[in-house]
């Protein structure tokens, strides 16, 4: 099963490497991982996202609580919460088919960050699958490079 942690964390050196350690040390992956300063000074929020057993994900999340630099610890897979990413998309643009990749970047509310005489920069925000979506249409003109954020989360407002 998928797990989204959000886990806030002192923001000093060595933080990053003690949690993703102890994904590593029980042979498991991190599909995507996302850190950044929050509102307090010193303090930084990290967003993994793994996918396993979830008494192994019962157990890391018992094992982070108990490391000296980690304050909190949610597993936000079983509550409602907001996900995204952002993913940039260099390809290919001949002029015949600029018009139909400029119609796919207006369906998928992306913009157009960057343009070169042969090719397009998309910008894109939203779920893995929605990005997963535009990749696979914008394949058929040449995909040069691609570059992601890995998920962001949080608790969605209660209502």
């Amino acid at each position: 099963m998928r797990h989204i942690l959000s886990v806030l964390v002192d923001n000093e050196p060595g933080v990053l490497s003690r949690v993703s350690g102890l994904f590593s040390g029980r042979g498991f992956n991190i599909e995507s991982l996302n850190v950044a300063p929050t509102l307090e000074e010193g303090e930084s929020i990290m967003t993994v996202i793994t996918v396993g057993d979830e008494q192994i994900v019962e157990q890391i999340i018992k094992q982070l609580r108990k490391v000296v630099t980690v304050i909190k610890v949610v597993d936000l897979t079983e509550v409602k919460n907001v996900e995204r990413e952002m993913m940039l998309l260099k390809v290919s643009a001949e002029d015949s088919k600029r018009a139909e990749i400029l119609r796919l970047v207006d369906v998928f509310r992306c913009k157009i960050v960057d343009v070169g005489p042969d090719e397009f920069v998309l910008e894109m925000t939203g779920t893995q699958d929605k990005l997963m979506a535009l990749v696979n249409l914008m394949q058929r003109f040449g995909i040069k490079e691609i570059a992601r954020t890995g998920a962001v989360a949080m608790r969605r407002s209660m209502q």
